[in-house]
């Protein structure tokens, strides 16, 4: 009977960390530029953290997303690179699903925390509606047979630019790509007109010019184009007043108005409305207005009350009335007259919705009460009511 020995085999390279794939990568076309927006890796393929990752480079390239990553490296425009925190030693890693093992020394250096959104812009010059050429094959093309039937294919696809964007390791090496995206090469429409910006207690509302689209010609026959169809126009409106755009809208208005329901006193709100192009599954805007801005004041009282009632007691006139609603309200002011002149009896707001007044019996009073809000706004007077004290 024989035994069969073993056999040691060479030592096994080390493990090489490499980045996973930037997260949440968005495209969108305004005008002659494309945002485009990723989350920084922060773990690696193998899902271990921190990511071995140095910066995270952005690839253009005007052609179909299918397109390899090896095309994307060989024949793709480098829109950007961004630079991220990256660790001092990428074999100190800990596994992400693993939340009892030693914390790492975390990333440092200049750059991006990792995890961050990371947000970068590519101006579109003419080569970049000019299509890449993804293969070598040089040999001529046979000629198509001339068979008299009508020049009718598969209907062409929309010009487009793809972008994906990749990790690249401290030593150089690219790590996962991110999944691709796309922004349509279409004109884009023009921009809206004439925007106007009112506000009330409830919301900010906005209204613009729409924008013209061509009416047919009245001697051409109704026809359906061949290709894609023609894009649908609608709007985003954006709160640029920090530093990062906030679209207000979730989806493209069909109308030219919008409002706004955050309502903050005493915050400057800038606002800008592009109109917006949608084909095919895919959207460019145009370029913004000009920006409007206001800082939202209150200035607007709250309601006068109502339900103002009197009881007479003896040398005492006891005043009670409806509450108000507004969210607002500092309190109430009571006033009071003997004649058609009344004036105020409590020096500041009270919270109550009652007083009580000691008077001179036998002498009729006049009353009403005002409303007054945090922002000292007050209402109008409400109904008046008459009483005499009891003696």
């Amino acid at each position: 009977m024989a035994t069969a020995c073993g056999k040691k085999g060479p030592p096994l390279p080390p493990l090489v960390h490499l980045p996973a794939a930037p997260a949440n990568i968005t495209a969108d076309r305004r005008g002659d530029t494309v945002d485009v927006t990723f989350t920084v890796p922060e773990t690696n393929i193998d899902r271990s953290k921190p990511a071995n990752v140095d910066r995270v480079d952005v690839y253009a390239i005007t052609a179909p997303p299918t397109v390899t990553d090896a095309q994307l490296l060989k024949r793709g425009t480098k829109v950007a690179s961004v630079a991220v925190k990256s660790p001092k030693n990428p074999d100190e890693v800990v596994d992400a699903d693993d939340a009892d093992q030693e914390e790492v020394e975390p990333p440092t250096g200049k750059g991006l925390d990792q995890g961050a959104t990371a947000r970068v812009q590519e101006s579109l010059t003419p080569e970049a509606f000019l299509p890449a050429t993804l293969t070598t094959d040089k040999r001529p093309r046979r000629a198509e047979a001339d068979t008299g039937a009508p020049l009718i294919g598969p209907p062409p696809t929309l010009p487009s630019r793809t972008y994906a964007a990749v990790g690249v390791s401290s030593k150089g090496k690219p790590g996962a790509f991110s999944k691709r995206v796309v922004a349509p090469l279409i004109e884009p429409p023009p921009a809206p007109r004439d925007l106007r910006m009112t506000y009330n207690e409830q919301q900010v509302d906005l209204k613009w010019q729409p924008i013209a689209t061509p009416a047919p010609a009245a001697d051409v026959l109704p026809s359906r184009p061949l290709g894609s169809a023609a894009p649908t126009i609608g709007y985003n409106v954006y709160d640029v007043s920090g530093a990062t755009p906030v679209k207000v809208n979730k989806d493209p208005l069909s109308e030219p108005a919008a409002t706004d329901p955050r309502i903050a006193w005493d915050e400057k709100r800038c606002y800008i409305v592009r109109a917006v192009a949608s084909v095919a599954g895919a959207t460019v805007e145009s370029a913004p207005t000009p920006q409007i801005c206001d800082t939202l004041k209150d200035t607007f009282p709250p309601a006068a009350p109502k339900g103002l009632r009197s009881v007479a007691g003896e040398g005492t006139i006891n005043l009670i009335w409806d509450p108000n609603t507004e969210t607002d309200l500092a309190g109430y002011l009571v006033f009071r007259g003997t004649d058609g002149d009344l004036t105020p009896i409590t020096p500041q707001p009270i919270a109550e919705t009652s007083f009580s007044d000691t008077v001179q019996a036998g002498i009729k009073y006049v009353y009403a009460v005002k409303a007054v809000d945090k922002a000292g706004n007050a209402s109008p007077l409400s109904e008046r009511v008459d009483e005499t004290a009891r003696e």
